[in-house]
């Protein structure tokens, strides 16, 4: 099983993990900008983007694995490990695994960590949608993660690529078998510094982990969409480079 990155620059490792379904490219405004002073790796995760479609392994364990292969894989000393949506819980998985020996801090956009009261449960046509309209459900998908208006073709290129697994595994994407307080405690056993940069729904969780993490560097981004780096690239990319720069534990 094959897994494939993008990678640019030179000097210390930041890593990034793409959310649901995504591909490692949609990374492309960081990889620009951030690779002038660092050395910046996308991860196409198992059966996204160019990796490898296998059967299995749609799971946080395996995907936590994958990070941990890779990293063994690039060498090198400490890395900034950043994840965006379900790529907050896979670099949540790999810190449960791994622990933070090789980190020089965790950067978490816009997924819960597990803090405070779990939201009201509430039922959901997605998964349903998924089996009987993939397309229309996963472009739909796609328009609502940006706030700012973005080119058709790139709308299309990225729901194209989020369809190449199984419609089966990317259920299992989202269904970790992970009570929502293993994601707090992994978090929170990462003694390294931590950027959480989220859009106001995750208001209260930004709050909580101001508070009870030691080395905390929060966000709010107020008008972005789930997408945030890409709606607000400018703002998001100075905030990682000053977190690369300033928080992170390199030493």
């Amino acid at each position: 099983m094959r897994l494939r990155y993008l990678e640019a620059g030179t000097g210390r490792l930041v890593v990034f993990v793409p959310g649901w379904c995504m591909p490692a490219r949609i990374f492309e405004p960081q990889i620009a900008a951030l690779s002038r002073r660092w050395r910046v790796v996308s991860l196409d995760p198992r059966g996204q983007g160019r990796s490898d479609v296998p059967t299995g392994g749609y799971e946080p364990t395996r995907r936590g694995q994958d990070i941990r292969d890779l990293l063994a894989h690039l060498g090198g000393g400490r890395v900034v490990l950043a994840g965006w949506s379900l790529g907050v819980l896979d670099a949540l998985s790999y810190a449960d695994m791994a622990g933070d020996g090789r980190l020089a801090g965790l950067a978490l956009i816009d997924n819960s960590v597990g803090e405070g009261t779990p939201p009201p449960a509430r039922p959901s046509t997605f998964f349903a949608n998924l089996r009987r309209k993939r397309d229309e459900t996963v472009r739909g998908f796609v328009r609502g993660m940006y706030r700012t208006p973005q080119d058709p073709a790139y709308l299309d290129g990225i729901a194209r690529e989020a369809q190449r697994m199984p419609v089966e595994a990317s259920i299992r994407l989202l269904s970790y078998p992970r009570p929502r307080e293993f994601w707090r405690d992994s978090l929170y056993a990462v003694r390294r510094p931590v950027y959480y940069a989220v859009t106001p729904r995750l208001r209260g969780q930004a709050e909580a982990v101001a508070q009870r993490h030691p080395q905390p560097m929060v966000e709010i981004f107020e008008t972005a969409g789930h997408a945030l780096f890409v709606d607000e690239p400018a703002r998001f990319n100075a905030s990682m480079d000053e977190f690369l720069a300033r928080k992170a534990a390199w030493g």
